[in-house]
């Protein structure tokens, strides 16, 4: 996350900025989205779910991202994905 607005910047419309990484919260894509990133993988987030409760685990880490991400969502004042900005995040 720290460099990530800084690339967006750097790079403008010429490419579409992914973030894929240490992403483990609902609230990690929305800071990546609110950053600038097109896109955000979510990686081994599955990973761990699926070893340990197959396909059902996987589900209910899924559903548990949704929840988060639209709890997170409106806390942020923000009804659809494209409204996130950076003004909607604090930084310490």
């Amino acid at each position: 996350f720290d460099q990530l607005a800084e690339i967006v910047d750097a790079v403008g419309d010429r490419i579409d900025v992914m973030m894929d990484g240490g992403v483990q919260r609902g609230t990690h894509v929305l800071k990546a989205l609110a950053l600038g990133a097109k896109a955000v993988g979510l990686g081994r987030y599955y990973l761990f779910p699926l070893a340990a409760a197959g396909r059902p685990g996987v589900e209910r880490a899924l559903e548990q991202m949704r929840v988060e991400i639209e709890r997170a969502m409106k806390l942020m004042g923000c009804r659809r994905v494209a409204e996130l900005q950076r003004r909607h995040l604090r930084f310490r």
